[in-house]
């Protein structure tokens, strides 16, 4: 008993650290160095949660988002700013919410079909998604409120339409043109959060509300023009504050002059988004009405369909964007010429970018028709969501920012990898 006490205490010949046996709960586990130290507990649980989350909402599809504001801001005509960049936010918090609320109310389904997913899994609680989904949606609407008003008007009726998309209209003949208009409103919440950023940093009050400021033009001193004119806001007409010195010499050195017409700034709902809006709303519809049948497969039509929808729109896409009416501008006569000869930067890089669209959609697509099963149906939609980046960029040079849409482009990458790791569908 003493010897083999001895042989426990005393190290090992090969020089090796001192060991001790253990006993209770961690026994089994091996001798513990004296200089080492055990893994940290719940390491690999906390990778696992985060993995679950990812999975959960979705991430690798994100990439595809910003586009929607950013493409939003070019088709408005007024400069990307702050507001452009609260419209990004709002659109990944209530991207993300969706995506909980998705599989909140596809829980029971999802068991069934696809026992992977977070929730029927166990990984995530589903109380823990619709607290998810609920936080989501609040941090959307504060963001997009920061914008202004009639961006907190688009974000709440874009977060209606994806909440009544997920819990009534998923699963009915209305759930495409739900996501298609989701996919829309989106975007115009770019443009709208631009242009009403836009209007109240305009310089002099151009654009101001009911209380007015000063005409950009006016000031005080020699002959200054200021208050609630037709302008300015709500009020009556305009009136001189301060009036000129009798004397000669002054009245020499300020001439009358008329003042400076003003700087046009876009109206609260750009009208100009519109079509770019229509554009990537009739893309979403496509691809949702490829989705729904991306756990049985067979069929044929969808994918047929949205590739017939990828050809037109990339055509549509690719084609010179027509004049911007102007109330009150002459129309060219018919026999003007459309354009300068000259070719631009973006009626040289929107075509390109269309075409990448129509290429990055269409194979699988294809693919997905001549054989229609799951596995290459759900990888059409992803191919699908992914198309979305360039088609956004394709609509950003429309717009008459190539170089933005050229750097959107650099998203592909990213969405690539991601979907390696975390499944977009």
């Amino acid at each position: 008993m003493i010897r083999s006490l001895f042989l426990r205490l005393v190290p090992s010949r090969a020089g090796g650290p001192a060991t001790t046996e253990t006993t209770g709960p961690g026994a089994g586990a091996g001798p513990v160095a004296a200089h080492g130290s055990a893994s940290a507990p719940g390491g690999a649980s906390v990778r696992e949660k985060l993995g679950a989350w990812s999975e959960l909402l979705r991430v690798s599809a994100l990439p595809g988002v910003p586009g929607d504001a950013l493409a939003g801001a070019a088709a408005s005509g007024a400069r990307p700013g702050r507001g452009t960049a609260w419209a990004v936010g709002a659109s990944l918090c209530l991207y993300e919410a969706g995506m909980a609320l998705n599989d909140w109310a596809d829980r029971y389904e999802d068991a069934a079909e696809r026992p992977h997913r977070p929730l029927p899994s166990g990984r995530v609680s589903p109380g823990a998604a619709l607290g998810a989904a609920g936080v989501l949606t609040a941090a959307g609407l504060a963001l997009a409120a920061r914008a202004g008003r009639p961006p907190l008007a688009v974000a709440t009726v874009l977060a209606a339409t994806v909440w009544a998309y997920d819990l009534r209209l998923k699963h009915t003949a209305a759930g495409p043109a739900a996501m298609a208009a989701a996919r829309g409103l989106d975007l115009l919440l770019g443009a709208t959060a631009t242009v009403s950023t836009a209007r109240r940093g305009t310089p002099g009050g151009l654009t101001g509300g009911a209380g007015g400021g000063s005409v950009g033009w006016a000031g005080s001193g020699p002959a200054g023009v200021t208050g609630n004119g037709p302008v300015g806001g709500a009020g009556g007409g305009l009136r001189r504050t301060t009036a000129p010195p009798p004397t000669a010499p002054l009245r020499t050195a300020l001439p009358r002059t008329a003042p400076p017409p003003a700087v046009p700034v876009p109206t609260v709902f750009p009208l100009s988004a519109l079509p770019a809006a229509a554009v990537l709303a009739a893309h979403t519809y496509a691809v949702t009405a490829v989705s729904r049948h991306e756990v049985h497969g067979g069929s044929t039509a969808a994918p047929l369909g949205a590739l017939a929808a990828s050809a037109v729109l990339g055509a549509l896409t690719a084609s010179p964007r027509p004049d911007p009416y102007r109330p009150g501008a002459r129309r060219k006569p018919p026999a003007a010429p459309r354009r300068l000869p000259g070719r631009s930067g973006a009626e040289r890089v929107t075509p390109l970018l269309a075409a990448v669209y129509f290429r990055t959609a269409a194979r699988p697509l294809l693919d997905a028709a001549l054989n229609p099963s799951p596995p290459l149906t759900r990888h059409a939609v992803g191919s699908g969501l992914r198309a979305m980046i360039p088609l956004q960029a394709a609509l950003m040079s429309r717009s008459g920012a190539p170089v933005g849409g050229l750097a959107l482009l650099g998203l592909v990458p990213l969405a690539r990898r991601l979907a390696r790791k975390v499944s977009p569908t």
